[in-house]
């Protein structure tokens, strides 16, 4: 995705914002002009309104990527989940700050804004959502920093055990 883009989508990018059909109701991510969802597409074209989503949802499906894209070898193993959010739309994303073992259909998850990739010699950041854990309890410790050095109340009963 060319730097251009990219930065053209950032409102939705960092803040996760969609729209609103004022006829349904139905939300979506991203924003859409029209609804689909209505019988008559263009009832809706003034009624859609800019929403923000929360970013809070559950994990409907996932997958643990064990061999990584390029500029993901680092990461490996890691997750990436379909999160059906509070509001209705379905994000794909990296679930993170957890151990793949302990990824589940159903966990409540909730969107985080991190690092997504460098992109060439520039350097140019480019940051976007992934989804952590809403509980603190399943957290795994930072990259370079033994399990048993993470506080407990960052890594739950496992850093006891």
């Amino acid at each position: 995705m060319s730097i251009a883009r990219f930065w053209r989508e950032t409102p939705r990018r960092y803040n996760l914002g969609g729209s609103k059909c004022g006829t349904c109701g139905t939300v979506y991510f991203p924003p859409r002009p029209v609804c689909p969802t209505c019988t008559r597409h263009r009832q809706s074209i003034a009624t859609m309104a800019p929403f923000q989503l929360s970013g809070s949802g559950e994990v409907l499906s996932y997958t643990v990527v064990h061999e990584a894209a390029e500029g993901f070898e680092m990461q490996v193993p890691y997750v990436v989940a379909l999160v059906k959010t509070d509001e209705g739309p379905v994000l794909t994303g990296q679930v993170v700050d957890l151990d793949p073992g302990r990824i589940r259909i159903g966990l409540r998850v909730h969107a985080t804004f991190r690092k997504l990739r460098e992109e060439g010699a520039a350097g140019v950041i480019h940051y976007g959502y992934k989804f952590a854990p809403e509980d603190d309890g399943e957290r795994r410790p930072p990259p370079g920093r033994p399990a048993d050095q993470v506080p407990s109340s960052a890594t739950g009963d496992r850093a006891r055990a």
